[in-house]
This record gives structure tokens, C-alpha cells and sequence, in this order.
């Protein structure tokens, strides 16, 4: 653990010095900030869980989210920025027809239907496509819009736990094994 933590620390310092050049200048007083470059418990389990949320906002605004939550709660920002990758066209869909299923649940809509497609229409011509996306919004729409944050949540919070927990964990591991070595579990016994 030791030796992929120092590598980390040794890459977020790197990262990190970007920030130091001349042309970075209007951005250090966001970026500047030690705590957006920590490697610890639970700077990173708010990374990852800031990362898993900001995940499952629309496409191009998936980094700008997690950036934007990461200098709020002061998390480490690389981190949050990273795991917003778990998010790509192969789970995209799976993902938001996770999140409407939920939102369905949510909504206490219990029957079998599946998630519909978008209307298609002329995207260049708003009086075509806006009743038409308007329409879809108010008939399907609500539990898309309600599970995607609420799936998010629950992809954050999970995240977050399990960090913490594994984390712990390897504390745990390292210590027993510190103590097993120095031997001085035989010293207590004896």
C-alpha cells in the first residue's frame, strides 16, 4: 500500500505544478489549494463518490460537474475528474435505463414498461421537435428526470462506503502485518 501511495502522492504533485505556470494564473486561486490534491481516506472517498454522481450527468458535462463538486466539497479533483469515466457509450445506456427503472419505482410505477425512445424529428426546426420532446418529457420524461440523480446518490454513496471501507481494511492488513513482523506479538505472549 505504501509504495502505490507514494506513487500517487508523487503524481499528484506533478498534476499538481501545472498549476503553477504563468498562463494558469486566473485559475490558481480555484486550483491552488492543497486539499484538491490529497491522498487521503477521505479526500478520496469523496473523490470517488463526487465521480460516481457527476458521472451521470448529460455527456460534456460530466467533467465540469465533478470539477465543480470536487473544489465544493474539497475533494481530491484529479480523482473526481477520473471517475467520472466509468461512464461511457458501452454503460451509458444501461446506466439510464437503470435510473429509470428507479425513478419508476420511485414514482411508485410498478408496472413492466420499458424505457421509450426520444421522438425523433427535424433537430434544426424547434417548432417540430419541442412539442414533441415536451410531450415525451411529460409522459415518460419524470422518471428519467427523477432516477438519474437519485441512481447517482446512490452510485456516490456506495462508492464512498466502499473507499472507506477498503481503506480501512488495508490500514488493518498493514498493521497486522507491521506487528507480525517486528515480532512483537511473540514478546506479548511470552
Amino acid at each position: 500500500m505504501s509504495k502505490l501511495k507514494r506513487w500517487v502522492r508523487g503524481k499528484m504533485q506533478h498534476v499538481h505544478g501545472w498549476v503553477q505556470q504563468p498562463g494558469m494564473a486566473w485559475l490558481q486561486p480555484y486550483l491552488d489549494r492543497d486539499e484538491l490534491w490529497y491522498v487521503q481516506r477521505r479526500k478520496v472517498a469523496g473523490a470517488i463518490a463526487v465521480g460516481m454522481f457527476a458521472g451521470l450527468m448529460p455527456g460534456p458535462t460530466q467533467m465540469l460537474a465533478a470539477g465543480m463538486l470536487a473544489l465544493y466539497f474539497r475533494t481530491n479533483l484529479p480523482l473526481a475528474l477520473l471517475c467520472t469515466l466509468y461512464t461511457n457509450p458501452l454503460t451509458y445506456l444501461p446506466l439510464y435505463f437503470v435510473a429509470y427503472r428507479l425513478g419508476r419505482l420511485l414514482l411508485g410505477q410498478t408496472d413492466t414498461a420499458t424505457m421509450p425512445v426520444i421522438p425523433d424529428g427535424t433537430w434544426h426546426d424547434i417548432t417540430v421537435w419541442g412539442p414533441q420532446l415536451q410531450a415525451w418529457l411529460a409522459e415518460y420524461g419524470q422518471p428519467l428526470l427523477l432516477g438519474v440523480p437519485a441512481l447517482g446518490l446512490l452510485l456516490a454513496a456506495c462508492g464512498y462506503v466502499l473507499v472507506m471501507v477498503l481503506w480501512r481494511a488495508a490500514v488493518a492488513w498493514q498493521w497486522r502485518n507491521r506487528k507480525k513482523n517486528s515480532g512483537s506479538h511473540r514478546k506479548a505472549a511470552g
